[in-house]
């Protein structure tokens, strides 16, 4: 039977904030696990190795299964699979704070990110089936503006929990968090799959594009430790590239493909995604080398640096939901350009500090910065999610957030390889300081003009939508789904 998709007035914002729980957790656990690893690494006796896997095996299987549960929404239904991934992740991130060893840490981490990457992709298509055209991009700014946040704030939070309790706490305050939200999101969510035409899940699909973005990621992520040239490392590419355009020649042979490949005939959705992995690629690496910068070269503690970036993150919270209203209105072509602008002049201005800087003089990188953010990842979403037919929104979402996880390995590995470039004595050395900062120095300047090349690409491809494709095409699930 074939039911309205859009919320009534009085639950599409419950809709709204069920789904904002679930990205808020998910993206804290980006960056808060960082300031706790040395506590960890006391509290359960383990080696480098072991440590760099605890963060590593949560990105990787986000990364890794993100277009896998982009289709799986689109399939099952939207409510159902965010439901499941919300549980999955709320009860692994329960295991995570009672872990009593690496092995079981590690283990539960891949569990965690298994559940995101099955959280994500829905996210942004309930979003899109529920609200209105003229109200998506105000949704998708707000939405923006939780995943900016937690992201921001997750330093801060991961410090003071391992300073004043314990780094189990880090993983316990999800577990409250996470049945909040399953319980608002079985009240408040209604179900929708996408109906346009017959269905089936596409295994080969499904398999080729997980492990060829295992692969990629992987290999990304392990590049800087073994060497790019290595054995091990080109290996890993040399498979990511026979998989992936496996999967690219399967979708365009298949009758019911897991990923439409016409979707990326849309200027307007291939630059999108373009531009989502230049932003990704140009600011995830110096987000990660910043934090090394003002502790290690300026003296700033874990608590410290993450109150440092607040002026950028309460300039994200407050302009993203303003800038989605903006694309709703003018579209989203300009305020990316504008914004990855903004990004590089932010880029080029974190690169004119050294060792004697002080708070005053990273204010206007932060404040530049905060502004360009704002201004590109909302505007950038819903462009995307703006070309794609509601019945696809889970795919769309799952391609959008695959090029930001990809591009945010590639930029972690790239700023990597600048800054070791730049480096040729050991820590303890009186020279290291200095060497650090002219490799960040460099990276900066790399990731300014990756940044500006982004601005360009959305300039050039990036289009208002017609919103020709109102969500008639997408069922409502049962009554008790």
């Amino acid at each position: 039977m074939r039911a309205r998709i859009l919320a009534p007035q009085n639950r599409k914002w419950w809709t709204l904030g069920a789904v904002s729980f679930g990205l808020f957790m998910m993206m804290l656990d980006n960056t808060v696990v960082n300031v706790a690893l040395p506590a960890m690494q006391r509290a359960l006796k383990i080696g480098p190795s072991e440590l760099e896997w605890i963060v590593v095996s949560y990105a990787l299987t986000f990364a890794t299964l993100m277009l896998t549960g982009g289709k799986l929404a689109d399939y099952y239904g939207r409510k159902r699979l965010f439901v499941i991934g919300l549980v999955v992740f709320t009860a692994s991130s329960l295991a995570c704070g009672l872990a009593p060893s690496a092995g079981v840490l590690i283990g539960a981490r891949t569990v965690q990110g298994a559940g995101a990457a099955l959280m994500n992709p829905a996210t942004l298509g309930i979003i899109t089936a529920t609200f209105p055209p003229r109200q998506r991009g105000t949704a998708i700014g707000i939405w923006a503006g939780t995943s900016a946040m937690a992201l921001a704030i997750g330093p801060l939070v991961g410090g003071v929990l391992t300073e004043k309790v314990s780094w189990s706490w880090i993983f316990f305050v999800n577990v409250p968090v996470g049945v909040l939200g399953v319980l608002v999101a079985l009240w408040a969510i209604d179900e929708s799959r996408d109906t346009s035409h017959e269905q089936r899940l596409d295994f080969p699909g499904l398999i080729s594009s997980a492990l060829g973005l295992f692969a990629l990621t992987y290999g990304l992520i392990e590049a800087n430790t073994y060497g790019w040239t290595s054995p091990r490392i080109l290996g890993l590419f040399v498979a990511a590239v026979i998989l992936l355009a496996a999967f690219v020649l399967l979708e365009h042979r298949q009758r019911l493909p897991m990923l439409d490949l016409s979707l990326f005939r849309s200027p307007t959705f291939s630059g999108a995604n373009t531009s989502m992995l230049f932003v990704a690629l140009a600011m995830f690496g110096i987000f990660f080398y910043n934090s090394l910068f003002f502790q290690n070269i300026l003296g700033y503690s874990a608590i410290e640096t993450g109150a440092l970036f607040l002026p950028m993150t309460f300039l994200i919270i407050l302009l993203a939901p303003v800038a989605g209203r903006a694309s709703d209105r003018v579209g989203s072509r300009w305020l990316i350009g504008g914004g990855m602008s903004l990004l590089a002049v932010s880029l080029v201005l974190f690169a004119q500090l050294g060792p004697g800087s002080r708070f005053w003089s990273i204010v206007p990188a932060l404040v530049v910065g905060g502004i360009g953010m704002a201004l590109t990842m909302t505007p950038t979403t819903a462009a995307v999610m703006a070309s794609v037919p509601v019945d696809k929104a889970g795919i769309g979402s799952a391609v959008l957030n695959s090029a930001r996880q990809v591009g945010g390995s590639l930029g972690i590995a790239i700023m990597g390889a600048v800054v070791a470039s730049r480096i040729s004595v050991p820590r303890s050395d009186p020279a290291f300081a200095a060497q650090f900062v002219s490799g960040y120095h460099h990276g900066l300047y790399a990731a300014a003009g990756i940044a500006f090349v982004g601005a360009l690409i959305a300039i050039v491809t990036v289009r208002k939508a017609a919103h020709h494709h109102e969500p008639v095409e997408v069922a409502a699930g049962a009554a008790g789904a």
